[in-house]
């Protein structure tokens, strides 16, 4: 049962997954449905989480607009997600950033990684 359930999942995996970490400033290109329309909006953030594995694999990508902090969860390998694009490494220390949640201006800002 479980070997049908993977060779399934391996055929909705995407060829090319986009390299990002926890921490990194991410423009999200996605597909929205108006009607009998599609367009592609970009949505950047930091990336909060990646949780999840094989097709069930997502992301959440926190920004501030207008003041107030809006989180939106993206899964990695779906069709409406045309692709990720790395603006800026993070440095962080963690696998999880849920305590920016409680940080408002500039001390919700993550470190940018120099190499």
């Amino acid at each position: 049962m479980s070997d049908i359930i993977k060779e399934i999942e391996a055929g909705q995996l995407k060829e090319k997954v986009d390299d990002f970490e926890v921490g990194d400033t991410v423009r999200v290109y996605g597909k929205i449905k108006e009607g009998n329309r599609e367009r592609i909006q970009v949505f950047e953030g930091v990336v909060l989480k990646r949780q999840g594995g094989s097709n069930r694999e997502t992301f959440t990508v926190r920004k501030s607009s207008n003041g107030i902090g809006v989180e939106k969860t993206w899964p990695l390998h779906s069709p409406n997600v045309e692709k990720v694009e790395v603006v800026r490494k993070g440095k962080v220390r963690r696998a999880k950033l849920n305590y920016l949640r409680n940080r408002i201006g500039k001390k919700a800002k993550v470190k940018e990684l120099v190499k």
